[in-house]
C-alpha cells in the first residue's frame, strides 16, 4: 500500500486501526476510533483483559461493559493477544506505559518491546503513532531505529508519528473524542496522514512541526500542572504554621477573574503523568549537562507530602494520648483522583506504606477498588475495602481521608470517627464534630 492508497482508505474509513494497550489510555481511543466509523483490533500483553472484553465486559468504570459487549459482537473491536496480528492494521496507535525505573530515570522497555513486535510484521502502507507519554526525541531516537530494522524506510514505505494521550479519567466533560489532539511526524508526509487519521476521530487537530514539539508539548502541560501543584502544597505548610486556611485563600485568590489559575494542594501526587513526565523532563537536562533546580525542587515538594500528612496523623493521635503505633487508622480512598477506579501512582500507597512502617493497624475503604490491586513500585498489603458502618467508624482511632469521592458521606463519616485527618478538604461543609478534623 502507497502513500496514497493509506491516505484513501483513511478518508474513506476503510483503514483498520490497532491499538497496543488497552488501558486507560487505550480503551477510550479505541471507542473514539469505533464511534467514528473504523474497524479496530485492540492489543495487549496481558491475557485476562483480552478474556473479559472477549466476554463483554469492561475492567474500566467509564467504559461500559454493554459498548464493549456490542462492538466485540459486531467486529468493530477485535481484542487480541496474538501480536502478529499487528500486520493487519493500517495504523498501529502505540499507548503502552513508561514508568520510572528505581534510580527515577525513564523506563522505555514496554515502548522498545512494541517497537520490536512492530518491527517484525511491518509492511508497507503502515502508519505507526507513539502516543506513550515520554521526553523530546523518544519517537526519533528510540522508535525509529528499531523499526528501520525491518529494512523498510519511513516516509516512503511507512510512516511515523507522535501524538500525546491527553485522557483525563473520570472528567465528565472531556473524554478521547473530545480533546483537541496534538500530532506531529517524523517527516512532513507522516503528519499528514496521522493528522487526517485523527481528524476522524477527535474533535480538532493540532498539527506541529515534527514529532519533538509533540513530545515536548505534553511534558510543558504536566510539568506546569506539578510545579503549581507543588507551590500550594508548600504554601498549605506555610499557611498551616501561620493558622491560615489555603483552601480559603485558594477560593478568594480564584474570584480573579484573570492572571490566576487555582491549584489544589493535596497528600502528593497520582497517576500516570504528572508524578513521571517531570523526571523525564529533568534526566533530559542531565543528559545536555543542563540543571533543572525548579522542576526538582517541585518534585522534591511534592514527594514529601505524605510525610507531612502521617505528621499531621501522629499530631492527632498525640492529642488523644495514643501512640501510632498500634492504632487502628482507616485510609478513605487509593484511587488517584476522586471518582475513579484508577489507582497508578496514588500517593494512598505511599500513606500506607508508611502507616505500615510505624506499626498501624491499617484498613482501608474505596468504592471503586474493592482489593487492593498490585503495585509496580510499592508492597501493597493483602486487604479488601471495608465497609463504613457508624461500629468500623466508630472502632477506629484515626480515618485519613486521601481521596475525596463523592459517594462518601463525610457527614456521617465525622459523626461516628474519633479523629479525621482531611488532605482534600473534603469536610469542609461539615457542620458538627469539626473539632474532630484536622486539615493536612
Amino acid at each position: 500500500m502507497s502513500f496514497s492508497s493509506l491516505e484513501e482508505a483513511i478518508r474513506g474509513k476503510t483503514a483498520k486501526v490497532g491499538v497496543v494497550g488497552l488501558g486507560y489510555v487505550g480503551l477510550p481511543l479505541i471507542r473514539a476510533f469505533v464511534g467514528a466509523g473504523f474497524s479496530t483490533l485492540g492489543f495487549d500483553v496481558d491475557q485476562s483483559k483480552i478474556d473479559r472484553l472477549l466476554a463483554g465486559q469492561s475492567y474500566i468504570a467509564h467504559i461500559p461493559s454493554p459498548w464493549i459487549a456490542e462492538c466485540v459482537a459486531k467486529g468493530a473491536f477485535q481484542p487480541t493477544a496474538d501480536m502478529k496480528r499487528l500486520a493487519e492494521a493500517d495504523a498501529i496507535l502505540i499507548c503502552v506505559p513508561t514508568p520510572l525505573n528505581e534510580s527515577r530515570d525513564p523506563d522505555l522497555q514496554f515502548i522498545e518491546i512494541t517497537a520490536r513486535q512492530i518491527a517484525a510484521v511491518l509492511r508497507r502502507g503502515q502508519l505507526v503513532v507513539l502516543e506513550s507519554t515520554t521526553y523530546p526525541g523518544t519517537t526519533r531516537d528510540v522508535v525509529l531505529p528499531i523499526l528501520a530494522s525491518s529494512g523498510l524506510k519511513v516516509g516512503e514505505d511507512y510512516f511515523l508519528a507522535f501524538s500525546p494521550e491527553r485522557e483525563d479519567p473520570g472528567n465528565p466533560t472531556y473524554s478521547a473524542h473530545s480533546i483537541p489532539k496534538v500530532v506531529g511526524g517524523i517527516e512532513p508526509r507522516s503528519g499528514r496522514l496521522a493528522e487526517l487519521l485523527y481528524g476522524h476521530a477527535v474533535v480538532r487537530v493540532v498539527p506541529v512541526s515534527n514529532c519533538e514539539i509533540a513530545e515536548a508539548c505534553k511534558i510543558l502541560e504536566n510539568t506546569y500542572r506539578s510545579v503549581n501543584i507543588a507551590m500550594v502544597n508548600e504554601l498549605k505548610m506555610l499557611f498551616d504554621r501561620l493558622g491560615i486556611d489555603v483552601w480559603e485563600v485558594i477560593e478568594a485568590a480564584k474570584t480573579k477573574p484573570f492572571g490566576f489559575q487555582a491549584f489544589y494542594p493535596g497528600p502528593g501526587l497520582g497517576g500516570h503523568c504528572i508524578p513521571i513526565d517531570p523526571f523525564y523532563l529533568s534526566w533530559l537536562a542531565r543528559k545536555h549537562g543542563m540543571p533543572t533546580r525548579f522542576i526538582e525542587l517541585a518534585g522534591e515538594i511534592n514527594t514529601s507530602m505524605p510525610q507531612y500528612v502521617i505528621h499531621k496523623v501522629i499530631e492527632g493521635l498525640n492529642d488523644a494520648r495514643k501512640p501510632l503505633r498500634g492504632s487502628k487508622v482507616c485510609v478513605l480512598g487509593v484511587a488517584y483522583k476522586k471518582d475513579v477506579d484508577d489507582p497508578r501512582e496514588s500517593p494512598s500507597f505511599v500513606l500506607m506504606e508508611l502507616l505500615l512502617a510505624g506499626g498501624a493497624q491499617l484498613s482501608y475503604n474505596d468504592p471503586h477498588i474493592p482489593r487492593l490491586p498490585p503495585m509496580r513500585h510499592y508492597k501493597v498489603p493483602d486487604l479488601t475495602s471495608s465497609p463504613l458502618s457508624a461500629e468500623f467508624l466508630a472502632a477506629q482511632d484515626c480515618v485519613l481521608i486521601a481521596t475525596d469521592h463523592s459517594a462518601y458521606d463525610y457527614d456521617f463519616i465525622v459523626r461516628h470517627a474519633p479523629l479525621v485527618v482531611d488532605t482534600r478538604n473534603a469536610t469542609k461543609h461539615v457542620r458538627e464534630g469539626r473539632e474532630k478534623i484536622r486539615k493536612a
